[in-house]
């Protein structure tokens, strides 16, 4: 069953005779179990291979002779990739399917983040980076619509925040497993410690990829553990929830300056979770700490707190129904963090309690985030618009760092590229009330 079929089978009205009641906390329950850890390992890696460059920067740009803005620029242009091949592989998933197509999108980006090991100058780091974006291009929004097809909107900010947990998690994880790995490894087998960083992380990268081909169902009517009635009983919620998707699984409700606005909040949103995962480890070590397990140890701190913050927020989002608000304010949260990293940058407390500030806010609003859209759009139009909101926002992750190094070079510290963030996280918070304002009327 390819992506378009499953979402179809989600959503398409049930025949009278076929009609069940509600699926249970039980069935959900055991959805969860089957689904969310496999997805979670996945989003763990993904986000791993993304920014575990950031602690990698510590060795490899004193080795390479990199500066703060090259090393912002190959870091940034991951995006790039990732926004010119986001449209084209969200095609190839409609046709091949979400399990297979996300299991090759998983084998592709592990090949290319392990190698990055192979890095030497500026043009090579660029073309790595560049084609680990390519190669991971569709992997999120495809996650986001699949949440779709097993959870109604009041279960999904829950799903989609355990989903994002693992960020957090690779920002702890990530951070102090790159730290142990760049103090251990470095010169076993004449490879530097920060090439070793990127070959542990693309390795399991792949094998998860073949466990995703071999286990994740395309769609509840796929999944040998549920028995045809509770396969039903997930449509029907499906249903109940959005009755107009039943009968018009193609239309959406959103016009192209919602999406622009949509767009806009998840760009500014994204800017403070990729300086954080980019540049946090340096701002760190400029705070003072110049241990690199250290340095992985207290990175790691910000990212356990935002796991605590951002499961409590959704629980309670969900029950109000009141996404929109928590957004707002997570975004609000992430300026006041910013605000104080900016304010003392040289100091490590200021650093870590303004970072771990910044991460609970981001880290709440984002996940939520996915909710408006979603309530807005259904089937079809729910593919391409989550598409396009993704690969628009996550070219913040190009023009971000880059200007957090030209700043940082040409400022000779952080206190402008952190004020930058700030701004951005305060721009995202008075955007999500516009479109507060923008869906009454």
């Amino acid at each position: 069953m390819n992506t378009i079929d499953a979402m179809k089978g989600a959503v398409a009205p049930l025949p009278p005779e076929t009609q069940t009641a509600a699926p249970d906390e039980k069935l959900y329950r055991r959805i969860v179990w089957r689904l969310m850890p496999l997805l979670l390992v996945a989003q763990v890696l993904a986000y791993l291979d993304r920014v575990n460059v950031g602690t990698a920067k510590l060795q490899m740009a004193a080795q390479l002779g990199f500066s703060e803005a090259v090393y912002g620029f190959g870091a940034g242009i991951f995006f790039v990739g990732y926004f010119l091949f986001e449209v084209p592989s969200n095609l190839m998933l409609h046709r091949f399917g979400a399990r297979r197509w996300i299991a090759r999108i998983m084998i592709t980006w592990g090949i290319a983040s392990a190698a990055a090991a192979l890095v030497q100058t500026p043009a090579s780091f660029y073309l790595q980076r560049f084609l680990l974006g390519m190669a991971e291009a569709g992997f999120f929004p495809g996650i986001v619509l699949y949440l779709t097809y097993w959870f109604p909107a009041h279960r999904r900010g829950r799903m989609t925040t355990l989903f994002m947990s693992a960020t957090a998690v690779a920002g702890i994880f990530g951070n102090l497993l790159s730290g142990w790995i760049m103090a251990n490894l470095d010169g076993f087998a004449t490879l530097a410690g920060w090439r070793w960083n990127f070959i542990v992380g693309g390795l399991p990268t792949i094998a998860v990829g073949m466990t995703i081909r071999l286990l994740l169902p395309d769609a509840p009517s796929d999944a040998r553990w549920l028995s045809s009635a509770e396969a039903q009983a997930v449509r029907r919620a499906l249903v109940d929830d959005n009755p107009a998707a039943a009968v018009l699984p193609g239309v959406g409700r959103t016009s192209f300056i919602d999406l622009l606005l949509l767009s806009s909040i998840y760009f500014l949103l994204l800017a403070g979770l990729y300086g954080l995962g980019f540049w946090l480890p340096t701002l760190v070590r400029s705070a003072g700490s110049s241990n690199l397990a250290a340095i992985g140890l207290q990175s790691a701190i910000p990212y356990a707190t935002a796991i605590v913050a951002m499961n409590l927020c959704a629980r309670r989002a969900d029950r109000h129904r009141s996404w929109l608000i928590y957004v707002a304010g997570g975004a609000a949260m992430a300026a006041i963090g910013f605000a104080l990293m900016a304010l003392g940058n040289q100091s490590l407390s200021y650093v870590l309690i303004g970072a771990s500030i910044s991460c609970a806010g981001t880290l709440t609003a984002l996940p939520l985030f996915w909710n408006l859209p979603t309530a807005r759009l259904s089937g079809t139009a729910a593919a391409a618009g989550i598409a396009a909101i993704n690969s628009i926002g996550n070219l913040s992750g190009f023009f971000g760092p880059f200007a957090f190094g030209w700043l940082k070079d040409r400022f000779h510290d952080a206190t402008v590229s952190t004020a930058l963030l700030a701004l951005s996280a305060s721009a995202a918070a008075l955007l999500t009330l516009a479109w507060r304002n923008r869906s009454r009327r």
